[in-house]
């Protein structure tokens, strides 16, 4: 991702790939575990709610999130697993469930097909795992609007020079500029036609720091939705 000197890049470009490794190496600052549920909608109106857990571990070198879902069948995907590391693609295992054994066959590929698999609803493997930030081409773009959700941030645009058909072509994000947060998020199929807007929702207070309570992801080429909701009661 960079190898091209920056001899050849804009100032945006170099902007735009400065941002973007600057997001990849925020890691937590420590292991922690929480609670949650699912709400999916589907286009016709469905909804399904799916309880979550989530853990994090953090490394000297790198972190892993862990999403377990407790699915409403017997054949589907049971749990994801994300090795995020800010020097190379993340690596990426999903356990399926089939039939009441939860760890009967594991997949282990970090290939575009696993990438692009929905995971949970309209979050796909490598939305939860912001994969777009370690396309090669990152651009920082004027800004839309003078704030995005009451807050000052940066537009980061992430292209993704040979996308899949079934994957995205770009992803813009607005970043916080104080907290390095993803304020909102669009993302654009191949053709290059906007496909998820992803939003955070809502923030609770624990501990004396904020912390997202509520995020959303939604489809709108599908009507499709889905809300990630955690329960910060319990930390």
């Amino acid at each position: 991702m960079r190898a091209e000197t920056t001899n050849a890049l804009s100032d945006a470009e170099i902007q735009g790939r400065k941002l973007a490794q600057q997001l990849l190496e925020q890691s937590p600052a420590e292991n922690f575990t929480n609670t949650g549920v699912l709400k999916i909608r589907d286009g016709k109106g469905k909804t399904t709610e799916v309880p979550i857990h989530f853990e994090t571990f953090v490394t000297t070198t790198n972190w892993t999130s862990v999403y377990e879902l407790s699915p409403p069948n017997v054949l589907t995907f049971k749990k994801l697993v994300v090795v995020h590391d800010s020097a190379s693609s993340n690596q990426y295992r999903l356990t399926f469930n089939f039939g009441g054994d939860p760890d009967k066959h594991w997949i282990k590929d970090n290939s575009d097909i696993i990438k692009m698999l929905s995971f949970a609803g309209d979050f796909g493997c490598a939305d939860l795992g912001l994969e777009f930030f370690h396309w090669p081409q990152q651009k920082v773009l004027p800004k839309t609007t003078p704030l995005s959700r009451g807050r000052s941030y940066t537009l980061l645009e992430s292209t993704n020079p040979n996308p899949s058909t079934n994957g995205y072509s770009r992803v813009l994000s607005w970043i916080d500029k104080e907290t390095g947060g993803i304020l909102e998020a669009e993302a654009y199929d191949a053709r290059g036609k906007l496909l998820k807007v992803f939003e955070p929702k809502s923030f609770k207070k624990v501990n004396g720091q904020w912390e997202l309570q509520e995020m959303e992801i939604r489809n709108v080429q599908t009507g499709s939705r889905t809300r990630l909701e955690f329960d910060l009661n319990k930390k």
